[in-house]
Order: structure tokens, then sequence, then C-alpha cells
């Protein structure tokens, strides 16, 4: 028999109210057992929770939920007691002395959710990033998912692969009696070539994603003394990194985030570019070139006040030129997309909101589209397998097999088929009472 788990699901005590969960076949009885009495389901209730010598543990809010009707599809119940640490305590301790009744695991209740069917795999994975929202952009993008639109699109498709798949055995069963018609034969065959397309296409939108979960990619790059650690502290509002008139301070990758407008924003000071012989300036300024090849946008820096050309720089991400130290007089602005002061904080505001519509233009109005890696890995080894299918000149078993590889693959991302082995590592990153 499956266990009947507890945890505490709400925050950092000391808070104002700690919530505990439990879920599982002996709940009820426990319920009845703490509280005297079973009360309304779904109900909120004030009762005296009480431990089995009669002793008073804390007076509190209970709520129960029968099965199915319940988060986890089992019986449920909750007890909203006072957040202090020593009540909390007693009544975790009191409910650790029941037999049969364990502290859940990190994701557990998530888990037997999913188990009983309440929600998708790539649902939970969307509530997980839900709990671990920082910005207003996650927020909304988690949401979008959770309400179940990534399973509805990968059901179709996999719907359309398993009728493709249906018609194609049909023209292999009865070749010989002319059931199925040429016409009906390619018509499957060009749906499958516009289906491989569609994964293809959806792929490319990952990259959207990856900058609303992980934050747009900002490289802050240029000159030795170009102001590129000064920016960087001005930007988190911190000393986070050292500044100094000394050329060659910054040797290591210095990152922060920023939430601008929404808008998860990593920002990472590198070395100074130039040439040199210092050992660890050089590995320095080696990662810094590294890092500007993978950045969605870098930070050109040059000091405007400086004769000097600015150093070149090669990146696949957008290139914003950036004069700095205008508060010293400054010129070249043309020659600047923004020019700013990190002591009199000119441009910083400007800075920002240019970032912000970067932010905006690369992520643009997002649909559907995979949340994880795991979902791209899986819908491109679904389009190989429809690609074999299509040009792979394969007799028509074989193509046939290839399309249930390919709508296997994508039942695997909402867990229609079988997941075991992903479960552990999707659920082990929820919080402990989740």
């Amino acid at each position: 028999m499956r266990n009947t788990i507890f945890a505490l699901s709400s925050g950092r005590l000391p808070s104002g109210v700690a919530v505990i969960r439990l879920s599982g076949p002996d709940t009820i009885a426990i319920f009845k057992a703490m509280v005297g009495r079973l009360t309304a389901p779904r109900h909120a209730s004030l009762v005296k929770l009480r431990a089995k010598d009669g002793g008073l543990l804390d007076q509190t809010l209970a709520f129960w939920f029968p099965a199915p009707a319940s988060f986890t599809g089992e019986d449920c119940a909750e007890f909203h007691v006072h957040g202090g640490p020593a009540v909390v305590q007693a009544v975790m301790r009191e409910l650790g002395s029941f037999p049969g009744l364990r502290v859940a695991e990190p994701g557990e209740f998530s888990r037997r959710a999913y188990l009983h069917g309440k929600f998708d795999l790539a649902q939970a994975e969307a509530l997980g990033d839900l709990i671990a929202a920082e910005t207003d952009a996650q927020r909304r993008f988690a949401l979008q998912n959770a309400d179940g639109r990534q399973g509805v699109l990968y059901r179709a498709w996999r719907e359309r692969m398993i009728r493709a798949r249906a018609w194609i055995e049909a023209e292999l069963d009865f070749s010989d009696e002319g059931d199925v018609p040429d016409t009906v034969s390619q018509a499957v065959w060009a749906d499958v070539q516009a289906l491989c397309l569609e994964v293809e296409r959806h792929c490319t939108e990952f990259h959207k994603s990856e900058i609303i979960r992980e934050g747009l990619d900002v490289v802050i790059a240029g000159a030795p003394n170009a102001g590129k650690s000064s920016l960087l502290n001005a930007l988190a509002r911190r000393d986070v990194a050292i500044v100094s008139p000394l050329e060659g301070t910054t040797r290591d990758l210095i990152e922060v985030s920023l939430d601008v407008a929404g808008y998860k924003i990593r920002v990472t000071d590198t070395a100074g570019l130039r040439d040199g012989s210092d050992p660890l300036e050089m590995e320095g300024i080696t990662r810094a070139r590294k890092r500007l090849e993978t950045a969605d946008v870098v930070l050109h820096l040059a000091d405007c006040n400086s004769q000097q050309s600015a150093v070149p720089i090669s990146s696949c991400g957008e290139v914003v030129r950036v004069g700095t130290k205008s508060d010293l007089g400054g010129h070249g602005s043309g020659c600047f997309h923004v020019m700013i002061s990190t002591v009199s904080g000119e441009g910083i505001s400007e800075l920002l909101a240019l970032l912000e519509a970067r932010a905006m233009n690369l992520v643009g109005a997002i649909g559907v589209a995979p949340s994880q890696e795991r979902h791209v890995t899986l819908l491109r080894v679904a389009a190989a397998h429809m690609k074999n299918a299509i040009t792979g000149d394969l007799p028509i078993e074989v193509a046939a097999e290839e399309l249930r590889l390919a709508s296997d693959s994508i039942g695997r991302i909402t867990g229609d088929i079988d997941v075991e082995d992903l479960l552990g590592a999707v659920f082990a990153n929820f919080c402990i009472g989740k």
C-alpha cells in the first residue's frame, strides 16, 4: 500500500501561517485522530489540533479533500497552523509518530498528482517553473504552459502520426486489393512532411523560452578601464565588482541577474580586451572572448573621452555601442547607441530601456513553445524519424515503424508513453511539500 506523506508546504519560518499538507490512504484517520472529528469536506474549519495524549498542539484552520477531488487525486488534508518554529515542529513531530506516515520527498505531492492523471508531465514541469519564477515574464510563461497548451499541441501531433501510420499499414496489408488509393497514400506522406516542418519550426522557438526562463544573456565588453565594472555595479545597484584605475583588475567573469520590466536579464562583466603577457589576465581575456560568442546582446563599452579606437569584438549576438564617462565631457556621441555616466547616472535608464526592448524583440509574442531542453531533444528525435520515413527510401513496413518511433518520442514529452526513468529527474527539482 502507498504510504501517507506529509510536509510543510509553505515558506520559511517564522511566518504568519504555516501550511502542513498530508496525502494518502491514512489521511482521514489521522485527521480524525488529531482534530477529534471529520469536518465538512473542502471547507475551512477552526479546530484544536491535539496530540495522542490529549495535549493541545495549536488552534488552527483544517481542511480535508476526499479523493479524487484533490490536488494529488488521493485523500488530502491541510492544517494551517501558526507559523512559529516551535508550533510547526510540534505538529510535524506528532504526525511523524503515526505508523505508516512519513515525510514527503521533493516533488512527491506533484508526482502523485501526475500519476493520478491530474496533469501531464509537461504541465508538471510548468508547475515547477511557476514555483521557481523570479520575474513576471517567467510567471506568465509558466502559467500559459501549466494550462495544458503544450499537451494539447503535442497530443494532436501524435494523433496525426498515429493516423498516418494506420493508413500506411493499411496500404501494406491491403496492397493487393486496391482498397487504399494512391491519392490517399500521397496525401498521408504530404501530411507527414508538413508535420515534420511544423515540429522543426516549433523547435526554433526554444531560444525564446530560454530567454524567459534563464534570462537575456548580456555581456559587457571593451578595453581595460572603459568602465565595465562601474557599469555592472550601477546596474546591480551594489558593489559586485572591484573598480580600480589600474588596468586588468577584472580577471574572471562576474554575473548578476536583473529584473527589468518583468524580464530576467543576466549581465556579465568581463576582463578588458587587449594584448598582454600576464598569464592570469590572458586567461580572463580568453574567457571573455568565449562568452562573447554565445551572448544575446553585447554592450561594447568605450571611453568617449579617449582618442583610442574601440577594441574590435566578435559576437553572434547584437552589439550595442555604449559611450562611457560622459560626465567628463565626452565626444563622438554619434558613434554610440547610448552615452552613460556611472557617476551622474546619465543614460543608465536609457540603457535599461534599450535592454528591455531587446528582450521584448527577441521573445516576441511567444505562443506555445518548448519550455525544456528535454522537449526539444524528443521533438528533434521525432522529426528525424519522420524524415527517415519520408526520404529514407525504406520498405513501407520500415517507414511505418519510423512513424511509430516518432509518435512515441512525442508521447514521452507529456508522459503518454512510459517515462518512469524521467520522473525522478523531473520531480527532484521541486521543493519539499509541493
